[in-house]
């Protein structure tokens, strides 16, 4: 079986223009390289507008797309809204939001500061909040309709998970979100879906959360009962089919690919109990010295 193999139909997405929060790297750059292919104008955004543009010229190279790179951090609500109005001036309208930007901590939460927990918080609930925020009273006051929000969240969302709390309380927030602006802006033609991705392992996140042999020794496919964590094409698949009219009558939903991961063991971060405190300290160290390299 090819995990990578494409889902949807040539120019399945022609027409549409697509906004993708955190699009410089990881999934969401593998998401908005499908949605380029299947004929989609995408903008990409982030606060690393060189990494951004980087991954723009070279996503366009392979797809022969159009990949608008932007400059915003989600925290800020007018930095959104000037966002918004770049990709509206650069394509006259938007037709999908995918809420993706994220930050994260794997830590005990007692060694947490409170600003850390901010940070978190504010990227992930507070930048969803924002862009959705700002992209939603666009569509209604213009009466644009056949509107798409898609956000990214987690199956700890509402199972919880140790060592990885401000991530849940923000994730769990998005969702709460996602199906009450279902409900609410339906009546706007805007739907309002998420998808939870299990272990899709990215180099550069999945090195900060689990830095050094961490990631070896706590081979999160374990938890997952198809024994394998998931390629990036699948997560795109999921994606592409939840931005286009195919999934017209999907709304409120929360679509789990995981594998199975949460069923076996709620909490995806659970099995972090085994860590001895000392090595806690040298991983808050490893952290911190790669934090100051960058």
């Amino acid at each position: 079986m090819n995990f990578k193999n494409k889902m949807l139909r040539d120019n399945a997405l022609k027409g549409k223009t697509i906004v993708v929060t955190g699009g410089g790297s990881g999934l969401g750059k593998a998401m908005t390289k499908y949605f380029l292919e299947l004929g989609a104008q995408v903008a990409i955004t982030s606060r690393n507008l060189g990494k951004l543009q980087t991954t723009a010229e070279a996503l366009e190279s392979e797809t022969g797309g159009t990949c608008f790179p932007v400059q915003c951090d989600v925290r800020d609500y007018e930095q959104v809204v000037a966002m918004r109005d770049a990709v509206l001036d650069r394509f006259d309208s938007i037709d999908v939001l995918l809420n993706n930007a994220a930050g994260n901590f794997i830590s005990p939460t007692e060694r947490l500061s409170a600003n850390a927990f901010d940070v978190v918080i504010d990227i992930v609930l507070k930048g969803s909040k924002n862009c959705t925020l700002a992209f939603g009273k666009h569509w209604i006051d213009k009466k644009e309709e056949n509107k798409t929000i898609l956000n990214i969240v987690t199956t700890y969302a509402w199972t919880g998970s140790a060592y990885v709390v401000p991530s849940a309380t923000a994730k769990a927030g998005v969702l709460a979100m996602t199906r009450s602006l279902a409900v609410e802006w339906a009546k706007y033609g805007i739907r309002s879906n998420a998808i939870a991705p299990g272990p899709f392992p990215t180099k550069g996140a999945w090195e900060r959360l689990l830095p050094g042999d961490l990631a070896e020794k706590f081979d999160l496919s374990k938890k997952v009962p198809l024994r394998r964590v998931g390629d990036h094409q699948e997560l795109a698949n999921l994606a592409a089919y939840l931005a286009s009219d195919f999934s017209a009558y999907l709304n409120g939903e929360v679509i789990t690919i995981d594998g199975g991961e949460w069923l076996e063991g709620a909490g995806q971060f659970n099995l972090l109990q085994d860590i001895p405190e000392e090595l806690w300290d040298q991983l808050e160290a490893m952290v911190k010295a790669k934090r100051n390299k960058s």
